[in-house]
């Protein structure tokens, strides 16, 4: 499969109205072009305790967080790719290792029906995700509209800038 399993980056987010993110893309036009994805529905399940532990210590601001969630880009079938993620975050700088499984296996995998469909590091840290945490179940649904750019020439730093447009439903 041609996905990247493995990410490190630097993330900086911030709350902008329409107004202001249609003047950061006008002044940005002649820096930045539609990446690959261009404008694109991505849609999440992230999973929780039952006492949403998970999200009480997001909210807190700590200096290390982590969370596992179920992640599709556009539509959802049972045969659609889904990526079961891990996503860490050390201060400023976020972790992801994600497992790409159909949407049938993972809502199987993670409800404990079976196992990981293969064993690779990913899953097995997946595993011990779950395994640690103990009673994870789905706890939110986040779909979102993402608009992705990237710069037009590559210097030794590269710009990746995000705009999503968001709703979120406990589940």
């Amino acid at each position: 499969m041609g996905f990247q399993k493995n990410f490190k980056r630097r993330e900086l987010k911030y709350l902008i109205t329409n107004e202001q993110r249609r003047r950061i893309i006008d002044e940005l036009k002649n820096y930045i072009v539609p990446d690959e994805y261009g404008l694109s529905t991505i849609r999440n399940i992230y999973y929780d305790t039952s006492t949403m532990l998970l999200i009480r210590r997001s909210i807190e601001k700590p200096v290390y967080k982590e969370k596992l969630r179920a992640r599709t880009y556009g539509k959802v079938g049972s045969d659609a790719p889904v990526f079961v993620e891990i996503k860490k975050k050390f201060m400023d700088t976020v972790y992801k290792r994600r497992a790409y499984m159909t949407l049938d296996e993972q809502e199987r995998y993670l409800a404990g029906d079976i196992p990981a469909p293969f064993v690779n590091h990913i899953t097995k840290e997946i595993d011990y995700f779950i395994k640690l945490y103990g009673d994870l179940r789905p706890a939110v649904y986040l779909s979102y509209d993402r608009e992705a750019f990237t710069q037009r020439m590559t210097t030794s730093s590269v710009l990746l800038l995000t705009i999503i447009s968001a709703g979120a439903t406990m589940i």
